[in-house]
């Protein structure tokens, strides 16, 4: 499985970052987080603003932070 972290690297990018590692961190589940930083693959998603959170290449969220709890649960659902 596999995360990605779309953004420039603005402050709440990396806040998702964070939380995501985390996220991972507490699913104890083997996840990849990948940062993407690249304006145009960030395009390549139907996304309208950063941050943005993609688990398995499905958007699951752009434009805020999720809750931790949030994210474990997506990372969760992924799984099976």
């Amino acid at each position: 499985m596999e995360i990605k972290i779309l953004g420039t690297g603005c402050p709440n990018c990396r806040k998702l970052e964070q939380v995501a590692l985390q996220a991972v961190a507490e699913s104890g589940l083997d996840v990849k987080v990948t940062e993407v930083t690249d304006i145009e693959q960030i395009m390549s998603y139907p996304i309208a603003s950063t941050p943005a959170l993609v688990i398995d290449e499905k958007v699951k969220s752009f434009g805020r932070i999720p809750k931790k709890e949030q994210i474990i649960a997506w990372i969760k659902e992924a799984a099976h």
